[in-house]
């Protein structure tokens, strides 16, 4: 049986660096040259928090760290802007979420779309990916068109790991 696992994973030097660059460009503009707080990224946690004096710069905040993230090549979908903006003394900070594996959510999302797409496969979730298999590896190739014709919708950018025939 032919299978392949899709995983969730954004690398954590490239994260690095979209980060330290980020932090670069906030020193050198000029409308947030003298802003208290900044961009600290959790490793362990996989997290990044934004922390300004107001709501407005910690908005411009993610847009520079959005854009860093995107020229690194990470897929801006990685990063979960839901949390909201908690007032910390004069500081009002903001947690911004790393997506990394692949969730019972996403995961409900990914087998929906493949069996409306009534591709002959099995899918199964296993921790944080989840393996495809089917008799033909022709079967794979259009379970993985389906799935990036249907990433919009999914919401978390998906890499094909670990093909076998």
């Amino acid at each position: 049986m032919a299978s392949f696992d899709i995983v969730s994973k954004v690398d954590p030097q490239t994260l690095e660096n979209a980060v330290n660059t980020a932090k670069k460009e906030l020193q050198t503009r000029y409308d947030l040259r003298d802003t208290k707080g900044g961009i600290d990224l959790d490793k362990k946690a996989n997290t990044i928090l934004l922390s300004s004096e107001n709501s407005m710069r910690v908005k411009a905040l993610e847009d520079i760290l959005l854009g860093r993230v995107v020229k690194q090549g990470i897929d801006g979908t990685a990063l979960d802007f839901s949390a909201e903006e908690q007032a910390s003394g004069n500081l009002v900070k903001k947690t911004i979420k790393v997506r990394a594996g692949v969730d019972k959510d996403t995961g409900r999302k990914i087998s929906k779309a493949i069996k409306d797409a009534k591709v002959k496969v099995e899918v199964q979730m296993q921790d944080d990916q989840m393996r495809v298999t089917a008799k033909k590896i022709d079967d794979l190739q259009a379970a993985i068109a389906v799935l990036r014709q249907h990433s919009a919708d999914i919401g978390q950018p998906l890499q094909f790991v670990n093909m076998k025939s």
